[in-house]
C-alpha cells in the first residue's frame, strides 16, 4: 500500500524493485541500439589542381567520370583530347604513394592541364578543357561521405597568361628548328599550335617562359582560385579540421647539362645545322638549347613565387588555417633530364617524345629520319596532344620523390616545408 512523504507518494519495496527492473530493461534497450548510429566518415587526402598532381607521367591512369557523371576509361590515341581520361589521373600519383599517418582513404580530383578557373568552374568552359566538372564541386561530392583531412593542391603552371605545355613546345621547337636549319618550316605546326605565334629559332629568354606582368596575373589567379578551395572546405568539412599543401613544381632539365649532351660530331648549340646534338639531346629527353637552361630554372622560381605568394597571402588572410607551402623545386636535384649520362633512364623526370601517328608508339630517336618524318611525328603531338603530354613530367620515381615530400609536409605542419634531393638520392624535407 502506498504511503505519502512530504506530500507525495511513497512507494513499497516491491513497486521499487519493479521501477528498477523496467529502469535496467530500458537502458540496455538503448545500450544495444547504439550500433545503429552511422560510423564515422574515413580520414581521407585528396589531390587537387594540375598534372604534377594528378600523376601525369606516372601510367597506371584510371577512369575519370565526365561532369555528366559517366565513367570514361581509354578512348583511344585518336581520341579528342578534351576527354576526362586525359586528366591522367594515375594510381602511383603522390597522394597515392605518400606515407600520411591517419589518413584511411585517399581521392585524386586533379586533372592535367588545369587552371585556376577550374577549381570553380567546369574544365569544358574554357578553350582546351576537359569535360569535367569543376574539382570545387567534386570535392563537394567527395565532403558527403568523407572526412577531408588533407588536400594537396597544385596550380599556377597553367592560367590564363602561359601555360607549362606552351613553354616546353616553344623551347623544344626552336632548338630543333636551329639545328635543322634549311628544315625549319617542318617545325611551324609544332609550335603555331600552341602559340600561334611564327617560329623563333633562338634560344628561350626569360620573356619567352613568362614577363613579370604575367607573373602577377597568375599569381593573382592562384591566390583567388586557393580562396574558393578554402572558401568551401570551411563549408563542408563536419569537424573543421584540415590540412591544405600548396605544392610547387620541379624543373625537369639540369641547370647545365652532362658533357656528353653538350657537343655532337663536334658541332655544339650555339651554331647552325647540328643536327647530330639534336638526335642525341631527343633521345636523351633533353632537346632545349644550353642558353635556355638559366632562363628555365628561374621561369621555375617564378611558379614558386606564384605558389609560395598565394600561401603567404592567405596565411596572413587566415591565421586560424592549417596552410603549407611545400617547396619541391629542389626534389629532383642530380637526378634531372640529361644531368648526367645515361638519360633518361636515370632521370626522375620523363623525357618529351612524340609519336608518329597516333599509334601508342613513342619515337625514341630522330637519327633514321627526314625532314618529312619528323614533320609528320610533330603534327602527331599538335593534331593529337594526348600523345605527347606526358613530356617532360615527373615519371613513376619522380612521383614517389614527391609522395615523400607531401608525407614530410603533413608530419611537420609547418607553414613552410622545403623538399630536397641529397646526392646520394634521400629526399628530406626541412
Amino acid at each position: 500500500m502506498l504511503g505519502t512523504r512530504f506530500g507525495r507518494p511513497m512507494r513499497t519495496p516491491a513497486a521499487l524493485a519493479g521501477t528498477l527492473l523496467l529502469t535496467t530493461a530500458a537502458t540496455a534497450a538503448l545500450t544495444l541500439a547504439a550500433p545503429a548510429q552511422a560510423d564515422p566518415l574515413p580520414p581521407t587526402a585528396v589531390a587537387m589542381g594540375d598534372s604534377f598532381i594528378s600523376g601525369e607521367g606516372a601510367g597506371g591512369y584510371v577512369p575519370v567520370t565526365d561532369q555528366s557523371g559517366v565513367s570514361q576509361g581509354f578512348p583511344g590515341w585518336a581520341a579528342d583530347n578534351s576527354n576526362p581520361y586525359f586528366c591522367h589521373r594515375s594510381a602511383n600519383a603522390s597522394i597515392q604513394v605518400a606515407d600520411l599517418p591517419g589518413i584511411t582513404q585517399r581521392v585524386n580530383l586533379a586533372c592535367s592541364g588545369a587552371q585556376p578557373a577550374d577549381m570553380a568552374n567546369a574544365s569544358s568552359a574554357r578553350p582546351a578543357g576537359r569535360t569535367v566538372a569543376a574539382q570545387i564541386d567534386q570535392l563537394r561530392a567527395v565532403a558527403q561521405t568523407s572526412d577531408v583531412d588533407l588536400v594537396l593542391l597544385g596550380l599556377g603552371s597553367n592560367n590564363s597568361q602561359f601555360t607549362f605545355g606552351g613553354v616546353a613546345a616553344e623551347c623544344a621547337g626552336r632548338f630543333v628548328a636551329d639545328g635543322y636549319t634549311g628544315w625549319w618550316e617542318v617545325w611551324i605546326h609544332f609550335i603555331n599550335w600552341v602559340t600561334g605565334a611564327e617560329l623563333n629559332e633562338q634560344a628561350c629568354s626569360d620573356a619567352d617562359f613568362a614577363t613579370g606582368a604575367q607573373i602577377d596575373a597568375a599569381r593573382a589567379e592562384t591566390t583567388a582560385a586557393v580562396r574558393q578551395v578554402l572558401d568551401v572546405l570551411d563549408e563542408v568539412d563536419a569537424d573543421g579540421e584540415h590540412r591544405i599543401v600548396l605544392q610547387d613544381y620541379t624543373n625537369p632539365l639540369p641547370e647545365a647539362y652532362a658533357e656528353q649532351y653538350v657537343e655532337e660530331d663536334g658541332r655544339r648549340d650555339t651554331r647552325d645545322k647540328y643536327r647530330a646534338l639534336v638526335d642525341e639531346r631527343y633521345a636523351a629527353g633533353c632537346p632545349a638549347d644550353i642558353d635556355s637552361l638559366a632562363p628555365a630554372h628561374r621561369f621555375s622560381e617564378n611558379l614558386g613565387t606564384i605558389v609560395g605568394g598565394a600561401a603567404a597571402t592567405l596565411q596572413a588572410e587566415r591565421p586560424d588555417a592549417q596552410i603549407t607551402y611545400l617547396d619541391v623545386q629542389h626534389a629532383f636535384d642530380g637526378a634531372r633530364l640529361c644531368e648526367s649520362p645515361g638519360s633518361p633512364a636515370n632521370a626522375l623526370a620523363t623525357p618529351l617524345r612524340v609519336m608518329d601517328g597516333p599509334s601508342g608508339v613513342h619515337v625514341t630517336s630522330f637519327g633514321p629520319y627526314d625532314k618529312f618524318d619528323i614533320k609528320r611525328v610533330t603534327d602527331t603531338c599538335s593534331d593529337y596532344y594526348q600523345t605527347c603530354q606526358e613530356s617532360w613530367h615527373p615519371n613513376t620515381a619522380g612521383h614517389q620523390a614527391l609522395g615523400r615530400c607531401l608525407s614530410g609536409a603533413w608530419a611537420a605542419g609547418a607553414p613552410t616545408v622545403r623538399c630536397t634531393r641529397g646526392p646520394d638520392g634521400t629526399i628530406s624535407t626541412s
